[in-house]
């Protein structure tokens, strides 16, 4: 008998399927709008400044206010052409302000492949200009590196400004070749 019930036990584990576990199970209850696979814009005087694409999106405060999980978005210039991408695991998008935040492995790619990485960054369509008071570190492809405390900059990274502790590694500046 303690056999069977054993070999009974067995079968029936082996045969349960366990159900993926909700994500912000108390976060999608209490938003106006759930949402997944979201892609939207976020434009400034007519103009597009970002396509933002999300994995889900709780919407809250009369849909002034939406949270992102899995962020991705491109940057456009005013001409149209991309200014940088970022990606993150977390964000906000405030719909009154027209600003994104964004949270959580933030990592920001310019065109030309320098890289960014902050734990928090503000993106200011109407300045075109993301930001950030946490520490920050750029990587160029040369592999010099700048760091600080807090930073403003275009999302193309052209214009860095250091606002506290500013750091840099390799100096070295190539000569043009003639």
């Amino acid at each position: 008998m303690r056999r069977s019930l054993l070999f009974l036990l067995v079968c029936v584990a082996c045969t349960q399927t366990s159900t993926p576990p909700l994500a912000d199970s108390v976060a999608a209850d209490s938003a106006d709008q759930v949402m997944h696979g979201v892609r939207f814009y976020i434009t400034q005087d007519g103009l597009r400044r970002a396509e933002v694409v999300s994995d889900s999106a709780y919407m809250y405060e009369d849909n002034t206010r939406t949270e992102l999980h899995g962020v991705n978005a491109t940057f456009y210039k005013a001409g149209g052409e991309k200014d940088g991408v970022l990606t993150s695991r977390e964000g906000t998008y405030n719909t009154r302000l027209g600003a994104m935040e964004a949270r959580e492995d933030v990592l920001v790619v310019a065109t030309d492949g320098r890289r960014l990485t902050t734990p928090h960054l503000k993106y200011d369509p109407s300045r075109n200009e993301i930001s950030s008071d946490s520490t920050f570190l750029v990587t160029e492809k040369s592999g010099r590196t700048i760091s600080g405390i807090g930073f403003i900059s275009d999302p193309d990274l052209n214009a860095v400004r250091v606002l506290r502790g500013a750091k840099s590694s390799n100096n070295s500046v190539p000569l043009p070749r003639r």
